[in-house]
């Protein structure tokens, strides 16, 4: 793998994009071994031995967990989990999110951020109950254990098929405006710097600036609306479901080629971009920074991959040909 570290990370685009920043919080000089210590790191956690269908909750745990629903969620959530103002909690719209995942992932979410805007989450009994009541509405049976934190991640949720990026960037009819760098620079660049940025900085600790010290600016006053964790959660869904937008047929490169939509490699990439947003979104629904800082391994992996081939110049670019998205060395 490429170290970024080592390059000039604010360095314009080649013709697809922007470069991207690597800094582990402990060592940067480390980056390619503690990204291949992550890539190990994930691979090797135990599998989840059960499923939701296996029948890992109580009807009465349910019972309390719609008590805790009625009086906190339903406002956001809807009267039967079918979302809102916040997502849906039941269906596929939810499974599509949750697919595969083990429920402590869910239980954490629940804990670390429900219910949004509160002054103190809910307590961890009450995000599993509600979690039990979720899994009830989702059609799951009730079993004759309650759903309890020692086995939460040990029992997954169903996996359920997704769309593909490939898929859904060809069926998109629309016209581009933007070449592929400006598209880059405007929404993957600064998503994945937020993302990048919490290597380095707790989005805890994040306080916004004040907006009535001088005159009204937008963009300052933006930066108040969504900080913190938030920010982060938004970024990483900007990753995930712009990178489609590399594959619509007609976009050109910054020297006028066209995008190279058609070729399997640059399919894979944008595909690899897409679930690195994912991983980046899941992680941080835990608001734990370290696991953000893991799966950042990943969006950076993702990136270099592609750029060494499409965009980088000199030895280490192997992008080198008229139907490549690059300017000849």
């Amino acid at each position: 793998m490429t170290n970024l570290a080592k390059r000039n990370i604010d360095r314009e685009s080649e013709g697809s994009g922007a470069g991207f920043p690597a800094v582990r919080r402990a060592a940067v000089a480390m980056l390619c071994a503690g990204a291949l210590a992550g890539a190990f790191a994930l691979t090797a956690r135990a599998q989840p031995s059960r499923t939701v269908a296996d029948g890992v909750y109580t009807a009465g745990q349910a019972a309390r967990g719609a008590e805790v629903y009625r009086a906190q969620c339903v406002t956001c959530h809807g009267e039967a989990l079918e979302g809102s103002v916040g997502p849906p909690l039941a269906g596929d719209g939810f499974l599509s999110v949750w697919s595969a995942l083990p429920v402590v992932e869910l239980v954490d979410k629940i804990h670390n951020t429900m219910p949004l805007q509160a002054t103190a989450p809910l307590s961890r009994q009450e995000s599993i109950d509600l979690t039990a009541y979720i899994l009830e509405g989702g059609g799951f049976p009730a079993g004759p254990a309650e759903l309890a934190d020692a086995a939460l991640a040990d029992i997954a949720l169903p996996t359920v098929a997704t769309a593909s990026a490939a898929a859904a960037g060809g069926d998109l009819s629309v016209a581009p405006i933007a070449n592929l760098a400006q598209l880059m620079r405007a929404i993957a660049f600064p998503a994945s710097n937020i993302v990048f940025n919490v290597q380095i900085k707790d989005p805890a600790d994040d306080v916004p600036p004040p907006t009535a010290a001088r005159s009204f600016d937008f963009v300052e006053w933006g930066s108040t609306v969504y900080p913190g964790w938030e920010a982060i959660d938004l970024a990483a869904l900007a990753i995930a479901e712009s990178a489609p937008l590399f594959l619509v047929p007609g976009r050109r490169c910054e020297n006028g080629r066209p995008v190279p939509v058609d070729r399997a490699d640059w399919r894979e990439y944008t595909e690899a971009v897409v679930e690195a947003g994912r991983v980046a979104y899941r992680a941080s629904q835990s608001r734990s920074v370290d696991a953000v800082i893991e799966a950042t391994d990943q969006l950076n992996e993702a990136c270099a991959s592609c750029h060494e081939v499409y965009r980088d110049v000199g030895a280490e670019g192997r992008g080198v040909g008229a139907d490549r998205c690059r300017q000849e060395p």
